[in-house]
């Protein structure tokens, strides 16, 4: 997938928080234990704030102990784009929506097998979207 150039910063602005705005389009970061969801672990999509895309699975988080929602994965190939991220005097991996381009967080070489990733992700960033109960 390559970055849809229709949305415009007037869009971000109409459809986020100012919190997620800050956080999605100027590379924010939210205060680790303070997001929405990084306790939740319930089943279902989440999805970039920005443009809805599918992002990662709830069976692929896990509780890294960081304060910020963890996967060990995408839901798909070509969801995420990285870029390197020296701000802040670090040398981290950035990840971003790459349909919208979004800032999502980071990802880092010590989460759990099989991938060995740990994608640390901000709650403003992503919705997540519930499975319904089977009423069958």
């Amino acid at each position: 997938m390559s970055q849809n150039k229709n949305y415009t910063e007037a869009y971000f602005r109409e459809r986020l928080t100012p919190d997620q705005y800050y956080v999605c389009r100027e590379k924010g970061t939210e205060r680790p234990f303070s997001g929405e969801y990084w306790n939740v672990f319930r089943d279902g999509t989440y999805v970039c704030r920005g443009c809805g895309e599918r992002l990662f699975e709830a069976g692929t988080k896990f509780d890294a102990g960081c304060g910020w929602p963890s996967f060990s994965a995408p839901a798909d190939d070509g969801v995420i784009r990285e870029e390197f991220d020296a701000s802040h005097g670090m040398r981290r991996t950035e990840v971003l929506c790459e349909r919208c381009g979004s800032h999502l967080g980071h990802v880092f070489p010590d989460g759990p097998a099989p991938t060995g990733l740990r994608y640390c992700i901000n709650s403003a960033s992503i919705a997540l979207n519930e499975k319904a109960d089977d009423q069958s």
